[in-house]
């Protein structure tokens, strides 16, 4: 007998009791069928779809754009110098951060409303946002420094913003300070109360 007829042989004897797989089990058991989604899900599903439609107040015109290497200030009438400068040398401590770095000008413009609403909602006063800053004049990130600074002088929440310093980011980051929600004021001016009695 050969070595290939004996190998056969063996083959065969190994295989003896082995039974072809009837047509109707060979697919694979994927489990348990898959539920419905939740409420929560359902909920944030209906929210990520309506939040698309809802037309942004920031503009997304034409805007001058700012050179690389120039620093970004704002500040509304009755905001004392100081506290910008403050600001601007990290004096206030980020309670919140924003990272727009390589995001889509168009999904950036859709963000940032609900963020600068949702931490004045929160009672914050300082967020960092940070943006980046492109070499050339027309370089992706300088058109959004550009636009960044165009819309934060937009929201009524915003009292001042800076460029940060560079152990904070730079010229690719800005400080934003927001103004106190009324029931912050409020809260300040009970306390204020209680002091002189």
């Amino acid at each position: 007998m050969t070595q290939s007829a004996r190998d056969d042989q063996d083959f065969r004897a190994m295989m003896g009791d082995v039974r072809p797989l009837s047509c109707n089990g060979n697919r694979a058991d994927p489990g348990r069928s898959r539920r419905s989604p939740t409420e929560a899900q359902l909920a944030r599903r209906q929210h990520a779809e309506t939040e698309g439609e809802g037309d942004s107040f920031l503009s997304d015109d034409f805007v001058d754009l700012i050179a690389p290497f120039d620093p970004l200030e704002y500040r509304r009438d009755g905001i004392q110098q100081g506290v910008v400068d403050r600001l601007r040398h990290g004096g206030y401590t980020a309670q919140a951060r924003l990272h727009l770095l390589r995001r889509p000008l168009a999904e950036c413009r859709r963000i940032l409303p609900g963020f600068i609403q949702e931490a004045y909602a929160h009672d914050l006063r300082s967020v960092l946002i940070v943006h980046g800053r492109g070499r050339e004049i027309d370089s992706a990130p300088n058109v959004l420094r550009s636009y960044l600074a165009k819309w934060l002088a937009q929201f009524e929440e915003v009292q001042a913003f800076v460029s940060a310093q560079q152990a904070d980011g730079g010229l690719g980051a800005t400080w934003v300070m927001l103004r106190k929600s009324e029931r912050a004021r409020a809260a300040n001016r009970e306390r204020q109360q209680k002091r002189r009695g």
